[in-house]
């Protein structure tokens, strides 16, 4: 029998990470006082702040925010392979607004290069202790304003990824049956997604290559918060699981949604795993 291959569709935005309804104050007044707005706007801004920096300081994104790509290997084609060890980024003469000529192809290539062999090694690799404990520091006050939320929602990405804590046959990916792959999906521009990827803990779990997944034994589940996830959801005909950050809602949140939750969606549209059925025969 072919391998199984569960892919697991997350929005990230309010639902993996919560940001803008940080920013915006949403989020907290939803708490009917139990929050401090206000407190809840400035963590929002700082991380605004933090993730606009590092794109524009390490990941080029002043540079190459008018090219905007889909995912960082759209440009490989271009890449002849030069060693950038020595290669002067800053004065190779790149126009992004000039992006039509293969001159410029190249050199954005490069950049695309460069950009994913730093999110390969993490941030650990590219920053120093003083400033990862920075981000440290911030995550943990952000964890711990949202009632756990970041880490559970990524203790939920890596529970799918390695089938661990008690998943039904039908997601468990320690079966040599089943394959568990993470995808996400995003409105917002390239590089802030994957700096966004780097500070909330979701670079080891989430690649950043371009994958393509089709045949008979690959089963979808979209996870989002909005209407629009849904709507794509129920057009592709997946499972489509349903977030919400406010404390009182009929749908599901972090911490709270677990793999098993998961897998009974992928069994409701897919049906049951026929794992059973296959032992019972032989």
């Amino acid at each position: 029998m072919d391998q199984k291959i569960n892919v697991f569709v997350w929005d990230m935005d309010e639902t993996l990470v919560l940001l803008k309804s940080l920013i915006t104050g949403t989020y907290a007044k939803a708490f009917n006082g139990s929050k401090d707005v206000q407190k809840g706007i400035e963590i929002g801004k700082t991380w605004e702040n933090q993730i606009l920096r590092i794109c524009d300081d390490h990941f080029f994104y002043e540079q190459i925010e008018s090219c905007n790509k889909p995912y960082v290997d759209a440009m490989r084609e271009y890449d002849d392979g030069l060693d950038l060890t020595d290669y002067d980024f800053a004065n190779d003469g790149f126009v992004g607004a000039s992006f039509d000529d293969d001159d410029n192809k190249r050199k954005l290539a490069y950049r695309h290069r460069l950009i994913a062999h730093k999110y390969k090694k993490g941030l650990r690799s590219v920053f120093g202790e003083k400033m990862i404990k920075s981000w440290d520091n911030l995550y943990e006050v952000t964890d711990d304003f949202t009632d756990k939320w970041l880490s559970s929602a990524r203790t939920c990405v890596a529970e799918c990824a390695s089938g661990t804590k008690d998943v039904t046959p039908l997601v468990d990916s320690t079966s040599s049956r089943t394959q568990n792959v993470n995808v996400i999906v995003t409105s917002g521009s390239l590089i802030p997604s994957l700096v966004k990827c780097l500070l909330f803990r979701l670079d080891d779990l989430i690649s950043y290559e371009n994958e393509r997944f089709n045949g008979p034994n690959v089963q979808f589940c979209a996870i989002g918060d909005g209407w629009e996830e849904c709507e794509a959801a129920e057009n592709m005909q997946w499972p489509f699981v349903q977030i919400d950050p406010g404390p009182v809602s009929t749908s599901h949140r972090f911490p709270g949604l677990t793999v098993e939750t998961l897998g009974h969606y992928i069994g409701v549209v897919y049906g049951e795993s026929d794992d059973d059925d296959d032992d019972d025969d032989e």
